[in-house]
């Protein structure tokens, strides 16, 4: 029996646990048994398995139901009954070493279990996803891996995991092949069985593959902790469908698609098919980490450690632009007409890095971002009121919508390209519609006014970023007038701070300060950095730029702790002096009617002084 000193120390680790419990499940613990436990510090997020403790609870009774919560350090039993309860209680509350490190657990009732949230688990596969288990026997696998001989490969050959190439090399950090140069090393005649059973169940289930003999072959092996960013296979580059084979271990595989977000486990020896939809409009990626949360064959949730896995991924070349459905992630829609392999490399580059490090981030932090934006700028607010009565006015990357209700005399609408953010707008009654701002679903000549506040920065070409202001330029009406916000690489003017140099109190105060706060996370955001498609310098948030092209620390903070969470870095190019301005003149039809410097952004109100057709001829010219 615990003494009395420890009895206490027990007891207020149980109260910290039950509260945590109370407000993250809503459920209320209680001192009278139930037929419902908790074991209070130990959970998925500490490495528990489900394996461990069913075989440890019911050397004292009987579990009906265990529920573990992804990314929760508590999990929960549901006993036959209160008896059963009540000896699991006694035997292992304070007793059973089964945490975190073989620490010992502590327990307590509840009045009953929390409800359960949609998971990723129990969501349908995207669109075109197939899965297929044990496509190929432990023998074939064998012969396979043989053939691959992923042994002979140094470890230099990625930073994060061992790759091989066949028939092309894959070039990373533009995500396509050169054509012109095809490798000697061919896909291994091993794998020739592969495509006579895809031929079988493309013609059995009418999938209507583009092809079914590939002609590139990569393959990754990964280390328990490594992982791949999201991504899409280039769309211009490689034909419907890409397949991947997964040898000698299970991983779970994250699909996302805005907001939306399916975690799939591919067991070892399956085949996944990423055809239609899944393959030109979700991003896939592994995420970096020891342990797998997955499914069991009871249906519950567990951790699964990982072991080396080998991937291969099979691709077919494509001649031409992509003719997809999907706009958000083609670079072919993207980028208009391809005209020669420098531009697809350029465009590519672009189109996957964007989605990594603006799309993909935006997603992940769009209720903090709402948090942090919510009072209009002085200047917008004024260039919104310069409007008549009945004028139509589209903010174009609107966020959550802080410039929406700013005048209500004139009809706003909102446009952006995260779900999340625009979440926030449907909540309010907004008027919005999802879109990119290279290719906006508007009508030519139809708006009376344009805002596009801190959105073509987050563009990483030049043309990228001539073509936003060209899709502006298409959708206003002749003397319609845009007002552009884009971020300034020179954080002073006239001597003065920006409002985003005087909020680092730490560089404020001295310098050394700041130099040491940075030491300590430097290192963890280089990790992050190097999954971005393009490797590029980490900014110092609050400090002057020192580049143009640089990844912005956006620090994510728990609404509970007020601790930073997680980190996520975004791209941006912050413009020169006059870079707007020379941009804005490389279109014909547009007058610049003012720009200034507003609190470290350049900023330019433009003025539509063309018709539609020489509007759509500058634009042609300008591609």
């Amino acid at each position: 029996m615990p003494r009395s000193y420890e009895k206490r120390k027990v007891e207020r680790k149980q109260r910290r646990c039950e509260a945590i419990i109370q407000k993250e499940c809503h459920i209320q613990a209680q001192e009278e048994s139930s037929k419902y436990l908790a074991i209070l510090n130990a959970g998925l997020a500490t490495g528990l398995t489900e394996e461990l403790v069913l075989l440890t609870a019911e050397q004292y009774g009987k579990v009906a139901k265990l529920l573990m919560l992804p990314n929760k350090s508590y999990c929960f039993l549901e006993c036959m009954g209160q008896e059963d309860a009540e000896l699991i209680f006694a035997n292992m509350h304070g007793r059973a070493n089964v945490g975190q490190n073989e620490t010992v657990i502590y327990m307590s009732y509840f009045q009953q279990l929390p409800a359960l949230g949609v998971d990723t688990w129990s969501k349908s596969l995207p669109k075109g996803l197939v899965l297929i288990k044990d496509f190929i026997s432990e023998e074939d696998e064998l012969a396979i891996l043989e053939a691959i001989d992923m042994e002979s490969v140094t470890d230099d050959s990625l930073k994060h995991r061992k790759v091989k190439h066949f028939g092309y090399e894959f070039l990373y950090g533009v995500n396509i092949v050169d054509v012109k140069h095809p490798l000697d090393r061919k896909i291994p005649k091993e794998c020739t069985k592969l495509w006579v059973k895809l031929a079988t169940v493309n013609e059995r289930e009418h999938y209507n593959f583009e092809w079914l003999v590939p002609d590139q072959l990569t393959v990754n092996a990964y280390e328990p902790g490594q992982g791949i960013p999201p991504h899409v296979d280039t769309h211009s580059a490689f034909l419907d469908p890409i397949l991947s084979l997964s040898l000698k271990s299970d991983v779970v595989m994250d699909f996302r698609n805005g907001a939306q977000k399916v975690s799939v486990i591919l067991p070892r020896r399956s085949l996944l098919i990423m055809s239609g939809e899944s393959r030109f409009n979700w991003t896939h990626g592994i995420t970096p980490r020891l342990m797998d949360v997955v499914t069991t064959t009871k249906g519950n949730l567990t951790v699964k450690k990982r072991k080396q896995r080998i991937s291969l991924t099979f691709r077919k070349l494509r001649k031409g632009a992509c003719n997809c459905d999907f706009p958000l992630l083609c670079d072919s829609k993207q980028s208009g007409i391809i005209k020669d392999k420098k531009e697809v490399i350029q465009q590519e580059n672009a189109v996957q890095l964007e989605e990594f490090n603006v799309h993909s981030v935006y997603e992940q932090i769009a209720e903090h971002f709402n948090e942090t934006r919510h009072t209009p700028w002085p200047k917008v607010t004024e260039f919104l009121h310069s409007f008549p009565q009945g004028s139509v006015l589209l903010d174009v990357g609107c966020g959550n919508g802080k410039y929406l209700d700013c005048n209500s005399n004139i009809l706003n609408v909102g446009c952006d390209r995260s779900q999340g953010l625009l979440q926030v707008c449907k909540s309010l009654h907004y008027n919005i519609l999802r879109c990119d701002c290279l290719q906006l679903p508007i009508r030519s000549r139809s708006i009376d006014g344009c805002i596009s506040i801190a959105v073509i920065h987050h563009l990483s070409t030049a043309e990228r970023r001539l073509k936003s202001l060209q899709e502006l330029l298409r959708i206003l009406r002749p003397s319609g007038k845009a007002l552009i916000y884009v971020w300034a690489k020179n954080q002073s003017n006239d001597n003065k701070k920006s409002s985003y140099l005087r909020q680092n109190k730490a560089l404020n105060k001295e310098k050394t300060t700041a130099d040491q706060q940075r030491q300590e996370t430097l290192k963890q955001l280089e990790e992050k950095a190097s999954q971005s498609p393009v490797l590029l310098p980490i900014h110092t948030n609050r400090t002057e730029f020192l580049q143009q092209d640089v990844l912005v620390p956006w620090k994510l903070k728990s609404k509970e702790t007020q601790k930073n969470a997680d980190t996520f870095l975004r791209y941006y190019h912050v413009f020169e002096k006059e870079e707007l301005q020379n941009l804005v003149k490389q279109i014909e039809g547009v007058t610049i009617l003012s720009s200034y410097y507003d609190q470290g952004n350049h900023c330019v109100i433009i003025e539509k002084t063309e018709n539609q057709e020489t509007t759509r001829k500058t634009i042609k010219t300008a591609l």
